[in-house]
């Protein structure tokens, strides 16, 4: 019994009948102007005593249901009532407003059709139900049949006043499966109708990929920034812990520039995530260059005790911006290779200019076991290399990094021409 009344009472039957009653009464200002023009073309003084001029006043007013469907709001509140009324899946439905041709001949369609289908079920739910209940009770009320109702004389004969409760419900049941089986008919050309077009599909495709591209940025700028922080901090923290009782001034400089990284990583993790928390990343997340840090990060990198030796023999201020702000992440990234693998006699050389058209970096650090050195040879590790790979990738430059005559050595080649 439930399997057969759930498809004509159930939720989803019921919710899809309250969307037909929605069209309904949206067609009725359309009927409204239609009878406005029948009634003086007919010459009729009442046109809604006709069933037959009802009929022509409904007809004249869809097309005019379809000219106002082009405005631009009727795929978003026609999509959304499908959505929430219909069961339709979302994903099978287009957001924002028709734009090209094609989309506006379909949504006029959909409206069209929705309104309707809609003003016909509407009618019979305000017709059936009051005339069903005539014909349920007419056998217990003698004084129904002599009302001024308009009641069919057949129904004086005895057989037929039997049946008419019989009629009665079978007109209601009618009337349900009318209203699922025009629901039905809607939600199955809602995604045809309503749908995103090939040209809506390949926008939310650019979308999505250039979502996930920022996406994929924000996680190397969270890497490079949070690992260089951590291993500067691991390393001025040790450094400071053995020198505490020879050489406090040192100790001092090493808790400075402890807080000075902190404070500095803090702020752009706090930046970073505020945009992922936000559901929807951008990229103007603001990311330290080479022009405004490297002073910065050499000065933190030498307070942990590395030392460094840096040559930049093209004024970072000269780099266009683009340019400027991976080249710090990749000598970020060297920097923070290198404090994990030099040790305390070692000297790390940084060379940074610009030669053929190309900006080089170069970050040579000395390991006493090469393979100590390769970050692929450390468990999870690889990631930083990875990301240095992928932004001069992302500039058209070449990356090499490898042991070199005792040294680790990364060499970075990035194009002037295109990042400007």
């Amino acid at each position: 019994m439930r399997a057969f009344t759930r498809p004509l009472f159930g939720r989803r039957a019921r919710l899809r009948w309250i969307h037909l009653i929605l069209g309904g009464a949206l067609a009725m200002p359309y009927v409204l102007v239609g009878s406005v023009v029948i009634g003086p073309v007919t010459g009729a003084t009442a046109v809604f005593s006709s069933l037959p001029l009802q009929l022509t006043s409904f007809a004249v007013g869809l097309p005019l249901a379809a000219v106002t469907s082009l405005f631009p709001l009727t795929r978003p509140l026609e999509t959304t009532a499908v959505r929430w009324l219909c069961g339709v899946d979302g994903d099978r439905l287009a957001d924002g407003p028709a734009r090209t041709r094609g989309a506006k001949g379909r949504t006029a369609a959909w409206y069209t059709l929705h309104l309707g289908l809609g003003a016909i079920v509407a009618g019979m739910s305000l017709a059936v139900p009051p005339f069903a209940a005539v014909l349920i009770v007419l056998p217990l009320f003698a004084g129904l049949r002599d009302s001024p109702l308009g009641l069919p004389e057949v129904l004086d004969r005895a057989w037929a006043l039997a049946l008419s409760p019989v009629a009665g419900v079978a007109s209601l049941l009618a009337l349900a499966g009318c209203a699922a089986g025009c629901g039905a008919l809607l939600a199955h050309w809602a995604p045809a109708l309503l749908g995103p077009a090939p040209e809506d599909r390949l926008a939310a495709a650019e979308a999505r990929a250039a979502d996930l591209a920022v996406r994929n940025r924000l996680a190397r700028e969270l890497h490079d920034s949070v690992g260089h922080a951590l291993s500067a901090v691991t390393l001025q923290a040790g450094a400071a812990r053995r020198l505490l009782d020879t050489d406090p001034e040192f100790v001092r400089e090493a808790l400075a520039a402890i807080e000075d990284t902190t404070r500095r990583t803090v702020g752009e993790l706090d930046t970073v995530l505020g945009v992922l928390r936000d559901g929807k990343a951008n990229d103007t997340v603001p990311a330290p260059t080479l022009a405004a840090g490297l002073d910065d990060l050499l000065r933190a990198t030498r307070a942990s005790g590395l030392k460094v030796a840096a040559a930049i023999g093209t004024p970072p201020d000269a780099l266009p911006a683009v340019l400027s702000r991976e080249a710090y992440r990749i000598v970020q990234e060297g920097l923070s290779n290198a404090l994990k693998h030099t040790g305390e006699r070692g000297i790390v050389t940084l060379c940074v200019e610009v030669r053929d058209g190309h900006l080089e970096i170069t970050v040579e650090n000395p390991v006493e076991n090469p393979l100590d050195a390769s970050p692929t040879a450390r468990p999870g590790g690889g990631h930083g290399l990875r990301g240095v790979r992928d932004r001069a990738r992302l500039l058209g430059g070449t990356v090499r990094a490898g042991p070199a005559d005792g040294t680790w050595r990364l060499r970075v080649r990035l194009p002037m021409r295109a990042a400007t």
